[in-house]
């Protein structure tokens, strides 16, 4: 197979046969300067970021692609 075949095949595969986590996430918390990211289901507490301590910003998860 070829570099373009493959590069055809990856292009056309089905995104819903990825499994996606059904945890109940509904998004994560950013932390823009340090750019940790901490799933809301992950969070203990205060949505501070770990590195930092500064707040972080809420991020919703839409569509099957997010990485949420």
């Amino acid at each position: 197979m070829g570099l373009i075949d493959t590069v055809k095949e990856a292009l056309a595969s089905d995104s819903a046969a990825r499994p996606r986590p059904d945890d109940g996430s509904e998004g994560a918390y950013w932390c823009d300067d340090c750019d940790v990211r901490i799933r809301d289901v992950d969070l203990a507490g205060e949505p501070t970021c770990p590195d930092c301590g500064e707040e972080m910003r809420f991020e919703r998860a839409s569509g099957r692609s997010c990485a949420c």
